[in-house]
C-alpha cells in the first residue's frame, strides 16, 4: 500500500471530517472510495471515448445503417412480426 500525503483545504477537510463522523468511516476511507469512483469514471469515459473514435473511422469509412431501416427494425419489436437486425 502506498503512501501520499496531501494538503486539505478547509472547504474540503471540514466537510469532510463531518462526513467521516456522520458514516463512522475515517476520512482516509473516504478518500480512498473518492479516488476508487474517480478512477472507475475517468476509465469508463476513457473507454466511451474509444468507442466513440471506432465509430466515426466506422462511418468514414461507409459502414453505416439506413435510419429508415433502422427505424423499421425498431419500429417492429413487440408487434410479434420483429424485422431482422438491419446490416
Amino acid at each position: 500500500m502506498g503512501i501520499t500525503s496531501i494538503r486539505l483545504s478547509d472547504d474540503i477537510d471540514k466537510p469532510l471530517e463531518s462526513l467521516a463522523t456522520k458514516l463512522d468511516r475515517s476520512k482516509n476511507y473516504l478518500i480512498n472510495q473518492a479516488i476508487k469512483e474517480f478512477l472507475a469514471r475517468q476509465s469508463l469515459e476513457e473507454s466511451r471515448w474509444g468507442d466513440t473514435l471506432k465509430a466515426i473511422e466506422s462511418i468514414q469509412s461507409g459502414h453505416a445503417l439506413d435510419e429508415a431501416d433502422v427505424n423499421a427494425w425498431l419500429n417492429s419489436w413487440g408487434t410479434g412480426e420483429r424485422k431482422a437486425t438491419p446490416k
